[in-house]
């Protein structure tokens, strides 16, 4: 029997969650009951509340990350905007930080279990270091940030990377689910399910097979019509002067403070032959600073963090004196308040 584990956690989005369930038990019933479906959660059973509109569904079992079969992660419900405890990044950095994020991790190292993400829920995944270097897709406004995960994202209503199969928007839940069902039953049980629903999937499903397209040629910087747009480009503070990089040599303290908590990151910054070098220190992890670069008076860079989350920032800083202000950001996520002063 196919089993199919639909993981729930506080503030799941309801029809992430309640598309691929309809669909699966559609499955079943036509299937002869060859499939088995229920609502898990990392912790066992319990009461489940949605996102927003509070819907509370009971979870009959505990995720089993080593069952043969299909998990389903949803993704979140909540604000698009801002960095509240109700904004989306925060739901998602709250189941990721469960044990959740492990029992996936143990689960995608099963070679006869699928993992499969609605909307969200890939971030869930990606945040917690699970999907780098996979394509995977997401809810459109998140593509960014999945890329800022590390994963490689793919604009597609459903990506198949094996044992990792992701859905879109909301509503791709149901293109996930009939699709595995097409996989795993086969396509005269997905077509009944398509019936039943009066429902057809859209899209293509994007799989790493076949012939690559071709891509438009891209301006080299060569043409003519173009030179102007070689000349260098200069930075001018207000006051017409630039900035020197001196002024942000030294040892940092610096504190960003993001929608999940705050971070506690040392730099050290100097400057070789006019290069600007620097490093990052979070607890025990010291990693260099990727691409600095002085623009205007603000010093610019990109780094990865893996704590609380797997994130690439990029960085945006001033100084005042010995003191250090600025911002960190990834995609389309709020962007994160930075703060410091130097030590040395």
């Amino acid at each position: 029997m196919l089993t199919v584990q639909i993981v729930l956690f506080d503030g799941f989005d309801l029809l992430d969650a309640i598309a691929p369930y309809e669909v699966f038990c559609a499955a079943a019933t036509n299937a002869d009951n060859a499939l088995s479906v229920e609502f898990v959660t990392a912790e066992g059973p319990r009461a489940v509340t949605s996102g927003i509109n509070g819907v509370k569904i009971e979870a009959s079992g505990r995720l089993n990350p080593e069952r043969a079969g299909i998990i389903v992660v949803p993704g979140a419900a909540g604000d698009v905007e801002g960095d509240g405890p109700d904004s989306i990044p925060a739901i998602l950095a709250r189941a990721m930080s469960t044990e959740l994020t492990g029992m996936v991790r143990q689960a995608l190292a099963q070679k006869d279990i699928v993992v499969a993400t609605v909307c969200g829920g890939s971030l869930l995944l990606a945040m917690g270091g699970l999907l780098e270097g996979r394509p995977a897709v997401t809810h459109h406004l998140g593509m960014s940030v999945l890329e800022a995960t590390g994963a490689i994202p793919v604009s597609a209503r459903v990506v198949d990377d094996g044992n990792l199969v992701s859905g879109g928007g909301v509503t791709s839940g149901l293109d996930v689910a009939l699709y595995l069902v097409e996989r795993e039953l086969g396509p005269r049980i997905a077509l009944a399910v398509e019936q039943l629903f009066e429902f057809e999937r859209r899209g293509t499903v994007w799989r790493a097979t076949g012939m690559a397209p071709v891509r438009p040629k891209t301006w080299t910087g060569d043409e003519p019509s173009i030179a102007a747009d070689k000349a260098p480009m200069t930075y001018d503070t207000a006051d017409n002067k630039l900035t020197p990089a001196s002024v942000f040599e030294g040892d940092w303290d610096t504190t960003i403070a993001t929608p999940v908590g705050k971070m506690q990151v040392k730099l050290s910054i100097s400057t070789n032959n006019g290069v600007i070098q620097g490093k990052a220190t979070q607890g025990n992890e010291t990693v260099a600073l990727l691409n600095p670069a002085l623009q205007d008076s603000k010093l610019t860079w990109s780094l990865q963090i893996t704590k609380p989350m797997r994130l690439n920032l990029k960085f945006e800083v001033a100084t005042d004196g010995d003191h250090m202000t600025g911002i960190a950001k990834a995609g389309m996520l709020p962007a994160s308040k930075l703060t410091g002063h130097r030590v040395s």
